[in-house]
């Protein structure tokens, strides 16, 4: 078996040393010989058992399962999924759609690995590449042909989907994130770009054709397009109300109608697409419309619970324009006042903390500004970006999550909107290098649970 982590090694295995982000597989090694490894893959150096010296491990890695695998990938339908914002949801609405048709599909992305339920958590939203096959080939050895996969700028550029061929390449949005690493806006587009120019020869494009950014996606391909300001598959009206969307949409000179239980404007762009991609797959418009309303959002995506006349909502909503769509959306609701807990991830992009903070700050009663993951940087520096150049005072600072939850909470008197915003579905706080257990929707539930038991 080959192995990139020394601590999965058994003994006959093969471990080749792989350089990531933070960490270099070269000073593993010995752990791996010590685990039972037998053969050794590295870039440099001389050890105990067999080794083979190449000029790029990731680069053999690649090659080697490229070819491998070649058969199996060739017989199954890959549909890759990019954007900013959408693609969990847009990929879990796919995900249920084709199983509904009866047609066996997986997904791979930010909140697990699914088959016909969900198999386990994934350290990233693309896992590397030796963990994407070996998901591959249990999906095809388990008779699921179609996968559907989210493709994160990162991963495109740390080469965890190189030589993989899909046979769909599907775009969402692009608004800004990540620039730690990208640095400009137009390198996360062109990293993004990179999914369209790994379409297998018949392969399909899907874009978003009313975002600013889609003629970076709009390449030598097959392209169809979808949106509701226009589009080969274009909305013609909508009606938003607080438990689900009416959408008429018009493909071919024809108009359609369809109910969703999602809300919010921007669930319209991801109904869209998944309704755009079944009719590339030459599903027919009346199977679509039969399985639209049996939908569901992914956990921790505008979860939603009632507490004494208030709404409270649950959302992984960490860029502005995610915040922008969750606000707008919930807007709409009757409601006296609306709140908001949330902070920003440490180790990540500073420019957009202040951005955030100023529009929660001028689209809420109060903000609570808390704890987010902070990885390895110190929490107050990422709050003071959060308060640079602020001039409102509409808030209170409580790094304990946990804390501010319940601060929230005990905002609410009647029709109010609580939002808590940025870790959705996660079951962990990021402090330094350790994952403590930590979720936003069961902190909720038990102090609300407390409170009723209480009074």
């Amino acid at each position: 078996m080959l192995r990139v982590d020394s601590r999965k090694v058994e003994k006959g295995d093969t471990f080749i040393a792989l350089k990531g982000i933070s960490s270099d597989g070269h000073d593993y090694i010995s752990k791996a010989i010590e685990n039972g490894a037998s053969k050794i893959i590295a870039e440099k150096g001389n050890y105990s058992v067999e080794t083979i010296l190449v000029k790029d491990t990731r680069e053999y890695l690649t090659n080697y399962l490229s070819q491998k695998y070649n058969k199996e990938l060739n017989e199954m339908t890959l549909i890759g999924i990019t954007g900013t914002n959408g693609k969990t949801t847009s990929a879990y609405l796919i995900y249920q759609a084709l199983n509904n048709l009866n047609i066996k599909c997986a997904y791979i992305g930010t909140i697990g690995f699914y088959l016909d339920k969900k198999i386990h958590d994934l350290p990233n939203t693309t896992p590397d590449i030796l963990e994407l096959y070996e998901m591959f080939m249990e999906c095809y050895n388990k008779g699921y042909k179609h996968i559907v996969l989210e493709v994160s700028s990162q991963a495109i550029s740390y080469k965890r989907v190189d030589k993989i061929l899909f046979d769909y390449a599907l775009f969402t949005n692009l608004t800004q994130d990540h620039l730690d690493y990208h640095k400009t806006m137009e390198n996360y587009a062109l990293a993004k770009q990179q999914l369209f120019k790994q379409l297998k020869k018949n392969g399909k494009a899907i874009i978003n054709a009313d975002d600013k950014n889609n003629h970076y996606f709009v390449l030598n391909n097959d392209n169809t397009f979808y949106g509701i300001n226009s589009g080969d598959v274009k909305v013609k009206s909508y009606v938003i109300n607080n438990n689900y969307t009416y959408i008429k949409y018009e493909y071919l000179n024809n108009e359609y109608e369809v109910t969703t239980n999602l809300v919010g404007k921007y669930n319209i762009y991801n109904i869209l697409l998944t309704i755009t991609l079944l009719i590339k797959m030459n599903i027919s418009i009346a199977e679509i419309n039969r399985i639209i309303p049996k939908l569901v959002s992914p956990v921790g995506r505008m979860d939603k619970i009632v507490y004494k006349n208030n709404l409270i909502v649950v959302d992984y909503a960490h860029t502005l324009d995610a915040m922008e769509n969750i606000v707008s959306t919930v807007s709409e609701i009757k409601h006296n006042n609306i709140y908001i807990v949330f902070g920003c991830t440490g180790d990540r992009d500073r420019t957009k903390r202040s951005m955030m903070t100023n529009y929660a700050l001028k689209n809420s009663k109060k903000v609570i500004i808390t704890n987010d993951d902070p990885h390895t940087e110190d929490v107050n520096q990422i709050v003071s970006d959060m308060l640079k150049n602020n001039t409102l005072t509409n808030y209170e600072i409580c790094l304990d999550r946990s804390l501010a939850i319940k601060k929230g909470i005990d905002l609410l008197k009647e029709n109010d909107i609580l939002l808590i915003l940025g870790k959705g579905h996660e079951e962990f706080m990021i402090v330094g290098k350790n994952k403590i257990p930590f979720n936003d929707m069961k902190e909720v539930k038990k102090y609300i649970n407390n409170s009723y038991v209480n009074n």
